[in-house]
Formats: structure tokens, sequence, C-alpha cells
């Protein structure tokens, strides 16, 4: 097949460079139309279900709500985990299914079960299934700062609610808009039980009245002289004077109005959520997309729409300000990796042009490197892959790979063209018989080079879940960009190396000055290993086995940290703290965090937003620092952290430190938002939390353990109002009758909507705050068949306590300890929280699990190893194949153990831990190592068979140094293409990338730089027989 592309290539010469033009203008175009990410889909696919029931206690909630729920879910195809939490009021269940489930079938099986769920849950409970949101999915927090002197809180979230909300919920891509803080009007009637009783109204007789209150209702169709007419009955109004004059019935002839019985007013709806911006109160509209949209593109939408909608804002408003913007990160990593490409690909130019001394090869060679690129764009485009920091990093790391097969190609042209030229003119050869015989010398060496390229890589596509999600995008744009560099050496090349090489005047002079003195050096000291070669070997071997003995010792982390520029702060109070004190708190760390010189703004959220997918409760507060771009920096991240946690030493709250996408990618993994999950399970929530406190006091002398603390499922206080069935019974009262009314009244009951234009407001019955003290609700008149009595008759109201919120995984109570790993290597500081662990003894049916980060650094890092031995099977019989010998397969192969003195070396002068990025460069590593090996043994054997040289220290130091130039151009164009990624660790965009670019740069330099003198050491004592039998094969063609 490649003989064929190649002779048809030589003989359409014009349409091939015609081809490839309109190829590259076509993959630029596709390319700038494709969308960006941060990283490709990470969405295991995930169900919430919410559910909002009142007041009810976590108790109630729990076995009334959450269990039945849970129960039904469990049972569904491809789930994999149903997690679950029980608060006041609220149940949450996140039901996670395997990665192969389609995200639409397992909404729509959800959906079933829930449908028939709806008559075995409590009166007018309905839940209800979150929208599909994206683990990137908080793109960007819009906050309105409230300036109280100008604008209520009221009137700043009716503008985010009915204004802001539907315009940014109109712009494709946005999944769902969040609004927090501000103050949500309601008409409130606040009813006086005791001038209800004097007047001889009933609770019932005042609900009855307000049932229907400001609605229309239609009266059909009238027909008069031929006109149709429609008819309307026109309650509608949003007048307050309106309701307080509605009128309840008459005595005596008197109407008894609303206003008698009761306080008419707009009141603010009882707050679960507030916010705050730079120290003052706001309101904050978190912005979350759907999966597959552009956040690039979406948050210029965003932003454009924000322009439009400042022009016309109302009087008093501010504007609103962006205090968290993940396409900024985005940005600076594209930007980042961008600008590497182009380091990258001016460092290829520079060693091309070093070696090969003519700009004209060079360009022949650098040709390989748009052409690939916008191949593989093509490639994206039809697999629905976007532009991100992994497929990017697929290319950084192909890039010096993919001039690899020309440079080879190019640099065997022009020696052969070289020679021609020595010859008599009358012998010489036509240019392009030259050409198709050199690239033909060397298309075996190249194809079989690509092939274990690529074989290595396949592992990749085998790691399970996220790391598969986020490693397989690399790996096809490694794969897709080097077979794409394979094509262009048969084509492209060769047609270019016919243009531009046959006339050069630089054919007559020979080597550059540069070669000349390598090839010098290089002879002298091959001569002397060539005679002590086992010398050369037993150093070799040396080596390897030193730097094998060093890997156990490396510390292991699952992904490098990201510097996604913004920082997310968690400050929990204990449960029962009030919404009003954790925001005052809350806003005093705003102005302290403020202080760190490299903050520029802080945006607060304490407590949790209405449509909101997290079950925090209201002594949570999330602050989000913004800070300065990365290149501004003075400190490094841990010290700007440092000083952060400092200024919030003396709170009293448990304080976390992450960053907006890590918290996310570790809630997915665990269920917590932290790196390490300690889960301890059992059935008593006293006894679950007892535990969980000896626990912390034997792990927090772990070093190295940070932000270690107990999730808050705590006693928070509660006002138990137990009723006396007896003492209902003597007043001829049913006990639900009284609980129904309680509930109505005291919790508050929506009885109507009442509609103003577009805007929509509850009209709520509720008792006034001063009757909903311990004294007040004794006092509340229940009505009976025998006349009024107060509450305190049949009911006893008492101080008590319950759980604040029940965390419960595939069924079982949980109660989890989070922490972070600082200063310290998260294997390491797993392996003693086992022995703590192992070491404590629970009560029988306790049990304790660990969970998060390292648990899938674990998992991915078993199955890298197994995949790795499949890889080197695979490498072993391709290379079987073409050589028939096991002993030259092995022989090539040997340059992999090489690869890992340099790489292992490389590792510990960076400092950097073990991480799947490094063994991601380990694997690609084995794959390139091995091309220089098949480029000398494939050449001696050529030697030997068609230029019938002998097996003897001669031929191979022919074969050595004829191959000097093409194989450290190889090697040192793939390695310092990836120098730009060795600097600068903690930019965005080159964190994952930094550590897979240590390992190939220093593997390749150890490689190359052992293998120019150990292949050919090997060769001459073991490669004998093989060899001997090769070239007595003289009819084949080239190796």
């Amino acid at each position: 097949m490649f003989n064929w592309l190649l002779k048809s290539s030589l003989s359409n010469r014009l349409l091939v460079i015609i081809s490839s033009v309109v190829l590259m203008v076509y993959g630029a175009f596709t390319l700038s139309k494709m969308p960006v990410d941060v990283f490709p889909d990470l969405n295991k696919p995930t169900v919430t279900i919410m559910t909002e029931s009142g007041g009810m206690a976590a108790e109630e909630v729990e076995q009334l709500i959450t269990f039945p729920l849970e129960t039904t879910m469990n049972g569904l195809p491809g789930v994999e985990t149903v997690r679950s939490t029980s608060g006041s009021g609220l149940s949450f269940i996140y039901v996670t299914f395997n990665w192969s489930t389609d995200i639409f079938r397992a909404r729509q099986m959800v959906s079933e079960r829930l449908s028939s769920m709806e008559e075995g849950l409590p009166a007018g409970v309905i839940p209800r299934m979150g929208p599909i949101s994206s683990i990137m999915g908080e793109i960007m927090q819009v906050a309105i700062p409230i300036d109280v002197a100008k604008i209520s809180p009221m009137a700043v979230r009716e503008y985010a609610d009915w204004v802001l909300r539907p315009r940014l919920m109109a712009i494709p891509g946005v999944a769902q808009v969040i609004p927090i803080g501000g103050e949500v009007r309601q008409y409130q009637v606040q009813p006086n039980t005791l001038r209800m009783a004097q007047l001889g109204i009933t609770h019932e007789q005042m609900e009855a009245a307000l049932k229907g209150y400001s609605s229309n209702t239609s009266g059909g169709f009238l027909e008069i002289n031929g006109r149709e007419y429609l008819i309307r009955n026109i309650g509608r109004t949003s007048k307050l004077d309106d309701l307080r004059n509605l009128a309840m019935t008459a005595k005596d002839g008197q109407p008894i109005l609303l206003r008698q019985i009761a306080d008419v007013t707009f009141a603010p709806a009882i707050k679960r959520g507030d916010a705050g911006y730079e120290g003052k109160p706001a309101v904050i509209l978190g912005i979350q997309k759907q999966p597959t949209a552009d956040t690039i593109g979406l948050t210029r939408n965003i932003e454009t729409a924000l322009a439009e909608m400042k022009k016309t804002l109302p009087a008093g408003l501010s504007e609103p300000k962006v205090t968290f913007r993940q396409a900024t990160f985005i940005e600076s990593s594209i930007n980042n990796l961008n600008g590497k490409l182009i380091a990258a690909s001016a460092f290829v130019a520079v060693i091309l042009f070093v070696f090969l001394g003519t700009a004209r090869t060079t360009v022949i060679a650098l040709t390989a490197i748009p052409v690939s690129i916008f191949v593989t764009a093509l490639v994206f485009k039809y697999f629905g892959l976007s532009i991100n920091t992994m497929t990017l990093g697929g290319l950084a790391i192909a890039i010096g790979g993919l001039v690899d097969d020309a440079v080879v190609g190019v640099e065997n042209v022009l020696r052969r063209l070289k020679e021609d030229r020595i010859k008599h003119p009358a012998h010489r050869m036509n240019p392009v018989e030259i050409v198709a015989r050199a690239t033909m010398e060397v298309r075996s060496a190249i194809l079989y080079a690509t092939i274990i390229i690529v074989l290595v890589f396949v592992p990749l596509f085998a790691l399970p879940g996220m790391e598969g999600r986020l490693f397989v995008p690399l790996g096809i744009a490694f794969i897709v960009s080097t077979l794409a560099s394979l094509i262009v050496s048969v084509t492209v090349t060769p047609v270019l190396s016919y243009y531009l090489l046959p006339r050069m005047k630089s054919l007559d002079h020979g080597d550059t000055k540069f070669l000349v003195w390598l090839k010098r050096s290089y002879k002298r000291a091959l001569i002397g290993v060539l005679e002590r070669p086992r010398a050369a070997l037993t150093t070799g071997a040396a080596t390897i086995l030193v730097a094998a003995a060093a890997v156990p010792f490396f510390a292991t982390t699952f992904l490098p940290p990201f510097n996604e520029g913004t920082l997310l702060i968690g400050i929990r109070l204990n449960p029962g703290v009030t919404l009003a004190e954790t925001s005052a708190l809350a806003r005093q760390a705003e102005v302290l965090i403020k202080q760190v010189p490299e903050v520029t703004h802080v945006g607060r959220r304490s407590g949790r937003a209405e449509l909101d997918e997290h079950a925090e409760g209201v002594h949570v507060s999330e602050l989000d620092v913004g800070l300065k771009p990365a290149g501004e920096l003075k400190r490094s991240m841990d010290a700007v952290k440092a000083d952060i946690r400092s200024k919030l030493v003396n709170f009293p709250a448990a304080i976390e430190i992450g960053q907006p996408i890590s918290h996310r990618i570790d809630h997915m993994l665990s269920g917590v938002r932290s790196q390490i999950a300690i889960k301890l399970f059992g059935d008593d929530l006293d006894v679950l939390r007892g535990q969980a406190d000896v626990l912390r006091a034997k792990l927090a002398a772990i070093p190295g353990l940070a932000d270690l603390a107990i999730e808050k499922q705590v006693l928070a206080p509660q006002i138990k109002v137990r009723v006396d069935y007896a003492a209902a019974a003597q007043y001829g009262v049913p006990t639900p009758q009284v609980l129904a009314t309680l509930q109505s009244l005291v919790e508050g009951e929506k009885i109507a909507q009442i509609v103003e234009g577009g805007r929509r407001f509850a009209l709520v019955v509720k008792l006034p705050e001063s009757a909903r003290t311990m004294a007040g609700l004794g006092q509340i008149l229940i009505e009976t068949p025998t006349g009024r009595i107060p509450l305190s008759k049949i009911a006893t109201i008492e101080d008590s306590d319950g759980p604040n919120q029940i965390s419960r995984d595939d069924g079982k109570r949980r109660i989890v300890l989070s922490a972070n790993a600082q200063g310290r290597a998260l294997s390491e500081v797993v392996e003693d929280i086992r022995k703590v662990a192992n070491e404590t003894k629970l009560p029988e049916g306790y049990f304790v699990t660990l969970g998060g980060q390292f648990q899938a650094q674990e998992e991915a890092s078993r199955l890298v190893g197994l995949l790795s031995i499949v890889s080197l099977i695979l490498m072993f019989v391709v290379l079987y194949s073409r050589y028939k010998s096991s002993t030259l397969a092995l022989l090539i192969m040997a340059n992999i153990p090489l690869a890992l003195v340099g790489a292992v070396l490389g590792l510990w002068l960076s400092g950097q831990p073990l991480s799947i990025a490094a063994l991601i460069g380990f694997i690609t590593l084995a794959g390139i190592s091995v091309r220089n090996g098949i480029l000398k043994v494939s050449h001696y054997i050529n030697l030997m068979r068609f230029e019938k040289e002998d097996f003897d220290h001669k031929m191979i130091l022919r074969g050595s140094l004829e191959r000097l130039a093409p194989v450290l151009m190889t090697a040192l164009v793939t390695a310092f293409a990836l120098a730009p990624l060795l600097f600068e660790a903690e930019q965005p965009g080159t964190e994952i990338l930094h550590p897979v670019a240590v390992v190939i740069f220093s593997g390749l330099i150890s490689s190359t730089l052992l293998d120019t003198f150990l292949t050919p050491a090997m060769f001459w004592l073991f490669g004998r027989q093989p060899a001997e039998r090769l070239a007595a094969d003289s009819d084949s063609e080239a190796l």
C-alpha cells in the first residue's frame, strides 16, 4: 500500500501539493469553529432528585421521603451508587449510573420510577429531578451588590428573579440560573387567633375566602349579531388594599373584613440562603451550562447579554459584577498551550537546521506539523471531541514526533542525493527514482516504529472512569496526528524533496561542520565500547537496576493540582446557628481575605439557594476568591493559601480551601469535596458521632493531614409540640385536625398565587413572628366542638434537639471525615490513615471505608500496570513478525529500560510525585524510545543484505555513523519539542502535562545517549546469527 502511495504521489506531484494545501485550509477553518473547554467530558451520568417538604425534621424526611425513594432507585439497571442527604425540609438523592449509561435514558428510568412512587409519599410532597448539568457546570457567578441606602434587598431580588434570570435562561447552552441572596417578596396574611375567636371566624372560613383570590375565570362564548364574544370574569389584582378589604362573611348585617382578623403585608419569604460581595450584601446568580455547551462561546454570549442589560438598570441598582468566570481559566490554559506549541515548533526548526544544515530540508520536515495537526482537527470534528487541555496536550507531546518520520525520510534522500552527486554525470540516476528508492529504504522502519508508538497508547483506551475520560482524548490526539505524519512522510515529503533538493548547491559539500565533529567524536567512543562490550553492558544494567529500585520510593498522587486562578473557601459553623449569624461571620472572613495582596475580589454565598442541588444548611458559607493572573503572582499558590489560613485561624468554624473545578472532581469521586473521604457506617447517629470524634482525635496526629473535619451531623435545637391524645379526645377534637391546623398556621401555607404582569408572588397564611415563640405557640386558639381552647390545654411544648441532617450511602447511614493532604504525598498520608482505621475498635455492625482521589489513583495505576504488560507483549509480537528473531526483538526493546533511567532521574530532580500523568509519560516514552533501536538494527541488516557488508566492527561502525544523524535528530526533536512544557509547571493548562513532559524529555535523553553505545554493543554480542540469516534472504525488500 505504501509503495503504491509513494509512486502515485511522485506521479501526481502537483495534485499532492494542492490537496495538502486544501486540507490545511479546511482543517484550520474547522479548528476555529470547534468548541473549547477546560477538560473533556468528565460527567458521570448522575440524576439528582430534590424533594422539598416544608419544615419537616431530618428524621421524618429520612423515614417518609428518602428511604422509599432510595429503595425504588436501587433496583434500576446501571446504578452504581445511591447517595442521599436528609435535612430539615429537604431530601437530596444522587443516583449515579455507570459511565456507559446514556444520561437521557437514566433520567427516563428515574422519571418512570418517580411517577409510580407518588402515592407512597406524604401529601403535597413532589420529588423533582435536577436539570442535566455538568461537573464543570458552574461557568459563571454574577453578583449584584445591594446598597441598602438606595434600593431595598426585595427590589434587587425581584430584578434578579424576573428580569435577569429569564434573560440568561434564554441563552442557548444555559442549563440553570440559581439566584441566592436578597429577599423574596410574598403577600403575607398573619392571622390573630384571638380576634378570629371573638368574631367567630374559623380557620377553614378564612382559607376558603382566600382560595382563588386575585384570579380570573372564564365565562365561555356569547354570540351577538353574528359576532362571537369571549367572556372573561376579571378578579385579578395586586393591590394590598383589595386583599385587606376582602370580606370573610357578614354578621348582624355588618361585613367582617380580612384586616379585622389579620395583618396583611408584603413580607420576605423565609430565607435559607444569603449572599455578599466585597463585604456588602448582594444577590448572586450562579450560571450553569449544559454538558455539551462550548464554555467560552457561552460566556461571551452571557457577557453580551449582561452588557445590554446594564443600559436599562432600574434606579439605585448597582451594575452586575462577575465573581467567578471559568472561561478565564480555559482561555489562559489554551493560550498557554498554543504558546507552547509555537515554541515547540521553533525548537524543532532550530535542531533540524543544526543537523541538516539547509533551510530547504528543514522546511520539508516542518511541513509535517501543520498538515498532521489540521488532519487531527478534522478527525476531532468527526468524533465530536472538543479542544481542551488534554487534546492540545496530546498534540504538544506529539509535535516533536510528527516530524520524525519526515526527518528520517528527508535525511535518507539527502544522503542518497549526495552519493549520486559524487558519480560521473553519465551514471547519475533520475531524481524521481532516487527520491522513491531512498524513501522506500526507510519506509519499513518508519512504519514499524509508528505502529509500535500507536500500540503503546492502546492501554489508555481501556482506562476506566474519570482517568479514561481525561486521557483518552490525549491518546486520540497523539495517535491520529502520528498516523497523519506517517501518511505525510510517504506523500508530501517525497514530493517536496523532489522539488526542493536535487538542484541544491550544498549537495556538493558533505556533512555540516557540526555533524562531522559529532561523527568523529562518536566513532572514537564507539570503537572503545565495541572492544569492551560486556563492560559497557554491565554499566548499563547497573544504572537500570538503580533506577528501577528507586521507583517504589516515589510519592504518588492522582493528578497534579490545577491552578485555576480562583479559590473556593468553605466555612462551616456548628449546625443550629442562624443564617444571620453565619452571614455576619462570613462577612468578616470576606474583609480579612480581601487583605491578602494577591486577592482581587471576594464573593460569598451562605446557606442554600432555592433551586440549588447541594444540601447545605444555613451554617455553611462558600467564598469565591478571585486571584491575580498567574503571571502577576509573586508567591506560590501554597503560600497564598497558607496566608489565607492564617487570617482565618481564629474563626470558630471548620475552614476548607480548594478550587472550584478540583472541588467538583472530588465531589464526583467520593461524594465529598476533598481529596480523602473517610466514611464511617452504622445505624445509630449518636454512636456514629461518638466514633467519628474518637477517629478524628487519632487522625489529627498524622503529619501532612490538613483540613480534617467531621461532617457536621450534630444535634440541632428543636421545639417539640406533643399533642396529648387523651386531652384532645376530652375536648372532642381529632388529633390529625390539630396537627393540620398547626402546620398551616406555624409553618405557613401557600393559599394562592398573585400575578403581577409577568411576575408571580405567593399568598401565604402564617402566624406573625411574635406568635411563633414557645410562649406564643401555647396561646394559639384551636377550634373544638365545645368552643376554642389554647393549644397548651391539649399539647406540651418543650425545648429539645435532633439531628440536623442524615446522610446515607447505598442505604446505610454514614458520617464522613474529610481531609486534604498538604506538604506530604497523598499516598503516604492514606497509608497512615489506613493503619489508624485498622487499629480502631468499632461496635458491632459498624465499619470504615476510605474513598476519594487516591482510590481512583490506585485503581488506575493497577490497571495501567497490567495494560503496560499487554502493550509490551504486543510490541514484542510486532518486532518478532518483522525480524523473525526473538533476540533482535528483545535487543530493540532494551531501549525501554534505558529510557527508565532518565525518566526516574528527571522526576527526582524536578521533585514530581508519581501521578497518573507521569505514568502516561512512561507509556509514551516506551513507544518513542524503541524507534531508535529499530532504525539502527534495520540499517545494519540492510547493509549486510544489499551492500554485501560482513558482520564485523567495520559494518557496525558504518551503520551506526550513518544512522547517528537521523537517530539523534528524531530523539532531540521529540525531546526538545517538550522543553516549553518543562518550565512554568504551575501555569494553567500545563499542570497535567508537566509531569508527562519531564518523563519523556529526561527519558529520551538517557535512552538516546545509552542507545548510541549499548545497541551496537548488544548487536555485536548477540546479533550475529539472526542478522546473517536475514542478510542471506537478499530477495526481500529493505527492512
